[in-house]
Formats: C-alpha cells, structure tokens, sequence
C-alpha cells in the first residue's frame, strides 16, 4: 500500500470498569491484532484503561496509580511496533485530574491531549472529577517518561509527509468550538476522537452526521471511537458506535453493540491536495503547537479501501439526485431563454444519447415555463453515416414529446462544400467527417436567427474531456445544458426520465439506451449498422470518466490513479488495457483544452467541470509530459 493511503483502526476492547489490569491485556491484545492486519493508527475510547463509568473512584489514587502504571505496561508490550496509537486514561498533574488521550508509539509515550469540554448536564458530570485543558501546553513527568501535555500537539510522521494526527475526546466534538477546527487548521490531517458515548434513540444517527460533517468541514479524515459494552449500566448503555470518516464521506461503521476492530485506509495526500485547491486561510488562531515526530510502517499491503467504477453516478437516491440533476438543467435552461427572450430552441437531433437528453431538459424547461412544445424544434440532419435505427429513433422521440421535427439532409451540402474545397470525398479523413458536423451546426445556427430562437448543445463533460467534438462544430451553440453531465450518468438521467414519462417516450429511450455510442460520421457497414463506434476510439466511457474524476476533481497522481484502477477494474480490463487507456485520457485532455477555452455557457450540475470561466482554468498549450513521464 502506498500513495498516502493510512491504514486506521477504530477499538472497542472487551472492558470491565475499574478492572485495570483487565483492561489493560485487552487493549495490548488489540494494538496487536491491529498492527497484524497492517494498521498504522488504531484509536481506543475515551478512558478504556479505567473505564469511563467509575464515578467517584477517580478521587481514588489507587486507581489513578493503576492507570498510569498500566500505560506503563502498553508501552513496555507494543516496544518495536510503530503503530501509532490513542489510548483513554486518567492523568494526574499539578493536584488536578484530566481526562485525555495518551499518544503512544513503538513503546514511547509521544504525548498527553487532556479533554477540553467537560460535559456537566444531563447524565453527565464530569466536572466532579476533571479539569479542562490547559491554556498551552506543558512538559510533564508520566509513567516515567517526560511528555509533552496540553490539547495543542500535533503527531507528524517522518517518513509519510501529509500523515499528521491529532487528538480531541468525546465532548469536544459536539460543542460549537472544537478543537479539532485548530486542530486542522495548524495541519492536522486526521482528527482521532476517544469517547465514551452514551446510545439513547436516535442518537447513533446524529452522531453519524456529526462526524460525517466535522469531516466534511475541515477536510479531514475522523476517526471515532466510542465505548461499548462493559461499561456500567447503572443508568446508561453504550454502543461501540465506531465511525471513520474522511472529507464528508463514513468508510466504515460498527454495528452497535458489538465491540470489536474496525479498518479503513485515509488518503491523507489527497486531503492535502484538496485544502490547497481550496486555499483557504487555514491560519491558526488558537496558540502554538507542539509537533511531534514519530516513525510509521510502510506498508506493502494490499488496499481495501473500495472505489466504484462509476463515481458520478450517485451510489445512494439515484432517483432523488436524477431528479435534481435534471432541474438544474432545467432551470438553468429557463434562465436563459426568459434573458434572450427566444421564442424558440433549436436542437439537433441524432438518435443518440446526449441530444435525447438535451431535448428532454427542453421540454421540462418548456413545460415548466408554459410555453408551447412546438416551439422546440428539433433537426433530424442525416448524413453520410447516418442509419435507419437512429433516424427513426430521433423523429419517434421528437413525435411522442410533442415537439417540431425538421429534416434537413445535409449529403449535398456536404458534398457541395467538397467540391468547393477540392476535397476527394473517397477521403474518409478528418475532413470528410468534420464537414459533417460543421454543416448541421450552420443549418441550426441559421435556423435559430430566422426562427428567434437558441442553440442548444448537446455535448457532455467526458467528451469536452476527451475533445471528442468538432471545433467549430458540434463544440459550438447558444447554451449547452450536458456540458457538465459525463457519459456514464447521461444513460442514468434518461433511463430516470424514461420511467418517469412512460408510453412511447420510455419505448423509444430504450432504444437508444440501447444503441451503441457514434458520431455516425462514416458510412454504416453493408448490413446498416453503425460502423463507426465512438468506444473503439478513444475508449471506454466507464474508464475515462473514472479517470477524469480523479485526476481533476481529486489531483491524483497518474500513477496512483492508475494503481486504484487496476484495483477498481479487476476482472473487467487488464492492467494493459488500463494504462493504455489512461495514456490515452492524459495526451487527449492536454491536446484538446484549446476546444474548452472557447465552450459555451453551461449550468454546472456536480463537482466536476470544465468550464474556463469557472472550474478550470489551463493554458492550451500546457504539455502533458510530467503525467506522461510518471506511467512509465
């Protein structure tokens, strides 16, 4: 494992309150089995030496000195393992009492986080036996070793750059000022969180989005770790509800009421990469911090951190967020025939799957908008590769929405235009197949001044990646509505609105959901079929749309992209295949961003886009030789 991939472990060890030494043997058993299975962080919960139900047994020093010679013996026991690791302890220092999280590596005590909020309501009084950090930190004599003791540390590794960890404990995270904000702020990357939380209905729900959002909001990885059974009952239960969680994403969760060892990777470098493509002023406000150095393992293990083959398409309330996907379109459709005050849209009509849905987002804007359906009017241009399927598909679908069909052949044009050019049309070059596309933008261009109406685009985000459009061409119109809707979610938003409509309409959509991807630019082959099949080409949509997400919106190294798609792709492409492909999505996207300088206006419908007056800006003759170099 590599590439700033962490392996994090959230600990629920069998415990019994106040059995020290009990508790002690479960929790050396956990770092154990937990550094075996590769973990370089592994958390605990808040007070697991003692147990966080002892009530006024923490005024007793017997079990004070108990802890603290307990943590003796975890250090003595874990000597040689540079698992970094959390454990909940009572601390005694200056005649008052602190609830904290002792850091622990390789038999060294790195450092002690004494809790900041102190809970004092409901079934909690912790302000009977606790104190409430320090203002800065100190250095204190503990378990025989000097550490440095204060909520301001940060733990860094010297050998993973961007593997930086710091400490807050249960209360500090529901408060309006946690730590963890300074925490993040001063460069922690993971946040660790050791608590004791209580289950009452409904809670385990909160506490999830708690953590999903503190994630979210620092751009971190969280790690959570609550107590579990073992805990007094007298008057509360607890759960083990374990989280981890990076950047508004849980990786994994426990079942309640099961103590146990949960696992995940954190991508740390990639927290990085996202706070400085934010660049937000992440000064830290609150005091100076301590860094402290310790030492991980570098794994060669194999990552088990899951990544999906299609990460536009929403894996959760695909029809919710198909519907929301779709009025954005919409809306943003709207906006700007009620600006232009067009009476009309133009839309050319190919019986594929981009101006099926462009022509679909028309007709919601239309209806939305109470204007009347004839009004859109939709082309039909057939040319040189144009077949009867996708004919016939574009004029039923125009049929079944009520919408205005034109069709304009455009072969003598063409041919015309070859004449005029000297161009032998037995060349089946670029030229032969961009005149094409040229032409029916002309026609549409032309039609749109007569008829007062717009242009609307049809092209999406994964060709405007891959500059699969005609300069000048297909890349040009008046507004384009799939700009930032990549290929593998197009068919998800008409599959949606097939459903959704029913009848001819859901007849004919899935027929061209079943229709292979073409520019139809070449002459069908002798039985009629499509004979030019984009997919061949400049490859598979399902790779090059995974690609274009982490290589833009995540900055993933190419050569780390390519190690989570052989990962993600196993089975399905080789790793041949997978290089092939990305080598091709690299030299592709640095040639063709002249083609993105110039795009027109469009309504951003995710995280991803290309626009140069919004998301991305590049030099068009930027060379693609560093990404290149790195896959070789």
């Amino acid at each position: 494992m590599q590439f700033g991939f962490i392996k994090v472990c959230a600990a629920t060890p069998e415990m019994r309150v106040a059995d020290v030494e009990f508790n002690t043997k479960e929790i050396i058993k956990s770092i154990k089995k937990s550094a075996d299975e590769g973990s370089q962080l592994t958390v605990f919960p808040e007070l697991c030496v003692s147990g966080y139900t002892c009530g006024d047994l923490f005024n007793q020093p017997a079990l004070i000195c108990a802890c603290e010679n307990a943590v003796k013996e975890i250090c003595r026991a874990i000597l040689g393992i540079k698992t970094l690791v959390f454990i909940g302890a009572p601390v005694s220092f200056g005649g008052k009492l602190y609830n904290c999280a002792v850091a622990i590596s390789d038999g060294k005590i790195l450092g002690i986080v004494p809790k900041t909020n102190l809970p004092n309501y409901g079934e909690f009084y912790e302000k009977r036996n606790f104190s409430p950090s320090l203002p800065e930190n100190v250095f204190i004599d503990y378990a025989g070793q000097s550490v440095c003791f204060g909520k301001n540390i940060i733990f860094k590794s010297s050998n993973c750059r961007n593997f930086t960890v710091a400490a807050e404990i249960c209360e500090d995270l529901w408060t309006a000022q946690s730590p963890s904000v300074c925490h993040a702020q001063a460069g922690a990357n993971i946040i660790v969180n050791l608590s004791c939380s209580d289950e009452t209905v409904g809670k385990a729900e909160y506490r999830r989005n708690l953590v999903k959002m503190q994630s979210a909001k620092l751009v971190c990885g969280y790690i959570y770790s609550d107590a579990g059974e073992g805990e007094s009952s007298t008057d509360m239960t607890f759960a083990g509800h374990n989280l981890i969680a990076e950047n508004g994403v849980v990786l994994a969760e426990s079942k309640l009421f099961e103590n146990g060892l949960i696992y995940n990777e954190i991508d740390v470098d990639t927290i990085s990469a996202e706070r400085r493509r934010m660049g937000s002023d992440c000064a830290c406000k609150c005091g100076e911090y301590n860094i402290v150095e310790f030492e991980t393992v570098l794994l060669e293990g194999e990552l088990t951190r899951k990544f999906f083959q299609t990460p536009f398409v929403p894996q959760e309330g695909l029809t919710e967020r198909s519907e929301l996907i779709l009025t954005i379109q919409q809306k943003g459709l709207e906006k700007r025939l009620k600006h232009t005050n067009s009476k009309t849209v133009l839309i050319g009509i190919s019986g594929g799957l981009d101006s099926a849905l462009a022509l679909l987002v028309a007709c919601r804007a239309f209806n939305s908008l109470n204007k009347d359906k004839k009004d859109i009017i939709a082309v039909t241009m057939p040319g040189f590769g144009t077949t009867d399927k996708t004919k016939g598909n574009s004029l039923k679908l125009i049929e079944a929405l009520g919408a205005t069909a034109k069709i304009i052949p455009i072969k003598e044009s063409v041919e015309k235009h070859f004449d005029d050019i000297g161009h032998d049309p037995e060349n089946r070059n670029v030229t032969y197949e961009n005149a094409q596309a040229r032409m029916r933008t002309m026609v549409l261009m032309d039609l749109a001044n007569d008829l007062n109406g717009i242009v609307l685009g049809t092209g999406d985000l994964s060709e405007f990646a891959l500059g699969w459009a005609t300069y000048a061409g297909d890349h040009i119109s008046m507004y384009g509505v799939n700009c930032s809707v990549p290929k593998t979610l197009v068919k998800h938003l008409i599959r949606y609105e097939a459903e959704k409509l029913g009848g001819q309409v859901e007849k004919v959509l899935k027929s061209i959901l079943d229709t292979e991807i073409s520019p139809e630019l070449l002459p069908p082959d002798k039985n009629g079929n499509i004979a030019q099949k984009t997919e061949d080409i400049v490859g598979p949509y399902i790779l090059h749309d995974f690609f274009l997400y982490y290589a833009v919106r995540w900055a993933y190294e190419p050569e780390k992209l390519q190690y989570i798609a052989n990962k993600t792709f196993k089975g399905m492409f080789d790793e041949k295949t997978i290089s092939k492909w990305l080598k091709s999505f690299y030299k592709r996207f640095f040639m063709h961003q002249f083609k993105r300088s110039c795009i027109p206006d469009g309504v951003k419908v995710g995280s991803v886009s290309l626009s140069p007056r919004g998301d991305w800006r590049m030099p068009s003759d930027a060379v693609s030789k560093v990404w290149l170099d790195k896959l070789k």
